[in-house]
């Protein structure tokens, strides 16, 4: 396990240059956010977590029976059955301090996204890299939207101004 890093993986790697040619600019693994995110984007107020489906139990369900804790494997994550209460234990508590970091960040006003090794492989790369451009594209939008201040009002039902002859 010493050999697995944490920073510069391939997953992320595929991102950052996903994003890079799309002309975002980004920040690595900002130390004063909580769960340090992969990758900040100030200008949009988000940060982009790219987990690994082993270590962080993509569509893997914890089952909770008697006090002990199940898990059942999921397409992209195979849980060994060799030392299998580490690993049901580590996954839990991966998952647990996910949903921690991202509920903190939620409430210091960022928007978190989640990109899954499984949707970086060569089929699904392109469709992946384009929707994360227009969420983050969507995002910005609905901040940066401008409120109206008025509602336009049929000529019926509309109030008379002060300055306005009486009818």
């Amino acid at each position: 396990m010493a050999a697995i890093r944490g920073k510069d993986t391939k997953p992320e790697m595929i991102v950052r240059r996903g994003l890079w040619k799309r002309g975002f600019r980004y920040r690595l693994n900002h130390k004063r956010l909580p769960g340090h995110p992969d990758l900040v984007l100030r200008k949009y107020r988000t940060c982009i977590f790219v987990n690994g489906c082993f270590w962080h139990g993509h569509g893997v369900t914890l089952n909770t029976k008697d006090e002990t804790l199940n898990i059942e494997n999921s397409e992209c994550c195979k849980i060994p059955k060799t030392n299998r209460e580490f690993w049901v234990n580590k996954i839990r508590r991966n998952k647990e301090r996910d949903i921690e970091d991202q509920k903190r960040l939620a409430e210091m006003g960022w928007h978190c996204i989640t990109v899954w090794e499984c949707q970086l492989k060569p089929k699904k790369r392109e469709e992946t890299l384009e929707s994360l451009a227009y969420t983050l594209n969507h995002i910005y939008l609905q901040d940066h939207q401008i409120p109206q201040p008025y509602k336009s009002l049929d000529e019926e039902s509309r109030v008379q101004m002060a300055a306005e002859p009486i009818i």
